[in-house]
């Protein structure tokens, strides 16, 4: 009873990304100091932040959950407890919680730097609403009035709130609709087969890329250290395809499961699959050795992830000027707007 109130409570409690960062960088901390995981875990419970997670994963690990349960009834991120379900096939614990670390801390650092760059960006678009608002309600309809006398500033004027009314009108509509895309999304993507998943993704533009190089790094981070352990080519594979919290790599291991039962080698089914990048088919054709693939694999991998790094960074780099130069082009078109009909009238004297 006291085990089902501990895990309850906690998740009801969502455990925050620091605190799950801390927790693992401590955890690998004690494991290669040569602490067993019982007792790195009854360490950690010395820190008070930390006392009810480590509880809590000692229980559920005591009643005989794997690893990977375990966190996840801590309510640890999909992203940590679906890098350590490897550890049933690979034992690397303590190389695992290493890479789990890593991989979370620069999770967290793009997200912190993507909310300071985009930040005073949305400030300005949210002032500029205002503006927009202000001026479409108050001050061109005063223009108006003004400049009835001249037709072609009063024209001007018209023509300026009916573009404000359409160009408001669509930024709205593009707002909702995202939203609320999101929102259907996240509520029914787990509901459709990984077949329609996988299409969906296909044709969204720019994290169908992001998706092709995080499965890629994934496939080839799992493959290479279940190779360490000894297992075959079909083992590695059977083992990826009963997980499902890597739903793309589970589909295509039980896809490749399949079609090596018919003798097909695995580069030749790498080539078919959407989110797998065109070098793993020439990583496995020239290894015929498990020691020369599982290195390979695992040089690779960093490789990606390094990739990763790069294409993350260079798109929030983009982020400010792109939201700046729109903002600009918002400015000069309500420059325009207000003193274009100036300029008419002026003409008419």
């Amino acid at each position: 009873m006291d085990s089902f109130l501990k895990r309850f409570t906690t998740r009801e409690k969502k455990l925050n990304s620091n605190l799950q960062l801390r927790f693992l960088q401590l955890l690998h901390r004690l494991l290669s100091s040569g602490y067993p995981l019982l007792e790195a875990l009854e360490t950690i419970k010395w820190d008070k932040e930390m006392n009810q997670t480590a509880d809590l994963i000692t229980t559920s690990l005591k009643d005989g959950l794997s690893i990977d349960g375990a966190f996840e009834q801590a309510a640890f991120h999909p992203i940590i407890t679906s890098y350590l379900y490897f550890v049933r096939g690979n034992g690397d614990l303590e190389g695992s919680i290493e890479k789990c670390a890593a991989m979370y801390d620069h999770r967290m650092k793009y997200i912190k730097k993507f909310q300071q760059v985009a930040r005073y960006p949305l400030i300005l678009f949210f002032v500029f609403g205002l503006l927009l608002y202000f001026i479409k309600t108050s001050v061109l309809p005063s223009f108006q009035d003004i400049f009835q006398t001249s037709t072609e500033a009063s024209l001007t004027v018209s023509i300026s709130i009916v573009v404000i009314d359409i160009l408001s009108n669509v930024l709205l509509f593009l707002m909702i609709a995202f939203f609320s895309l999101v929102v259907v999304w996240t509520l029914t993507k787990h509901k459709l087969p990984i077949e329609n998943q996988i299409k969906v993704y296909s044709a969204t533009p720019v994290y169908r890329k992001f998706l092709k190089l995080q499965t890629s790094y994934l496939f080839a981070a799992h493959f290479s250290s279940l190779l360490k352990t000894g297992m075959s080519f079909r083992e590695i594979l059977h083992h990826m395809s009963n997980q499902q919290k890597l739903p793309i790599i589970a589909y295509y291991a039980s896809q490749m499961t399949t079609e090596l039962s018919k003798g097909l080698h695995i580069s030749s089914l790498l080539t078919v699959f959407t989110f797998m990048e065109n070098q793993l088919t020439s990583i496995f054709r020239k290894n015929v050795d498990a020691h020369s693939l599982e290195k390979d694999l695992n040089i690779y991998s960093e490789l990606l992830m390094e990739e990763i790094r790069r294409k993350i960074i260079k798109s929030i780099t983009f982020i400010q000027p792109v939201f700046f130069l729109i903002l600009a082009g918002f400015i000069v078109f309500i420059y325009l707007t207000l003193m274009w009909p100036m300029f008419q009238l002026i003409k008419t004297i």
